[in-house]
């Protein structure tokens, strides 16, 4: 009974996602790893193991400096297995987790790195979103008014551009570095829109973001069976989408970022404008 009843059970192992990390750990006599290549040997024996067993198992990332606050907010022994296992489960309720489907740990560490830092991007946009407050000339939250304004763009963008793939990427200059948030749509054959929903409200977040408060671009890149890729994009200013001209594009993609230097364009691709976005009639109310 004890071993059918184990199949019932989920886990969550708190994973050091690089060395730096690991070398955090080893000062705390309970951690019986020497060696960073090791340990994750070590996990992803574990993790097939629970697999062979039936067992569903979530990933979640371990901070050690985030894990010695817990201690010292809770009043835990820092140097206890039992006190890593109930820090792995206290912020795997909260933080960002993936799940484990025997894939190789090489290739789940930097999705659980890029899922950390998605989150982390969201959480960081919403707080700066809900710092803005209400408008001297309105009174109405400037935030809240920035994402209904984010939402209803992100429709039209979405319904002016051509069936199939569409790649999103919003970028926001914020401090202290670039918020950048990415979206991926599809659409079947019957022209079903098909998103993830927690990640275009992460999306829409940093779009708003950079319309209410902070400058930054929208670039998107549609695939479609039979045609050449259309990339084209817009800069967010003033509350609103400024269209990127054909030009701005091709020299932002085919420009290296580091040195300045021309790359080559990309084959069966076109850099184009955008579609016109405007709405029918003019836009209510006024840009904070």
């Amino acid at each position: 009974m004890s071993r059918v009843l184990r199949r019932e059970i989920s886990g969550t192992i708190g994973l050091l996602t690089d060395e730096h990390e690991f070398r955090a750990m080893r000062h705390y006599r309970s951690f019986p790893f020497d060696d960073y290549a090791t340990y994750l040997a070590g996990v992803e024996d574990l993790l097939k193991a629970r697999a062979s067993q039936g067992m569903h198992t979530m990933l979640a990332p371990f901070g050690p400096e985030e894990y010695a606050d817990f201690c010292a907010d809770t009043g835990l022994d820092p140097d206890s297995p039992s006190s890593r296992a109930r820090f792995t489960a206290e912020t795997a309720t909260t933080g960002p987790t993936i799940p484990y489907d025997s894939e190789p740990l090489a290739d789940l560490v930097p999705a659980l790195i890029n899922e950390a830092v998605r989150k982390a991007t969201w959480e960081y946009a919403s707080t700066l979103l809900a710092r803005l407050g209400a408008c001297a000339a309105c009174g109405k939250d400037v935030g809240q008014e920035a994402f209904a304004r984010a939402r209803d763009f992100l429709v039209r963008i979405l319904d002016t551009a051509d069936p199939g793939h569409r790649h999103l990427v919003c970028s926001v200059s914020a401090t202290p570095e670039t918020l950048v948030s990415v979206l991926h749509v599809d659409t079947d054959p019957d022209d079903a829109t098909h998103l993830d929903d927690t990640e275009a409200l992460e999306f829409t977040t940093v779009l708003a973001l950079g319309l209410a408060a902070l400058p930054g671009a929208l670039i998107m890149r549609t695939r479609s069976p039979g045609a050449p890729d259309r990339v084209y994009g817009w800069r967010l200013r003033a509350g609103d989408l400024e269209p990127l001209t054909a030009g701005e594009v091709f020299d932002a993609y085919c420009t290296d970022i580091d040195s300045g230097n021309p790359i080559s364009p990309e084959s069966d691709v076109d850099y184009c404008a955008p579609p016109d976005l405007s709405p029918d009639g003019p836009t209510p109310g006024h840009h904070h």
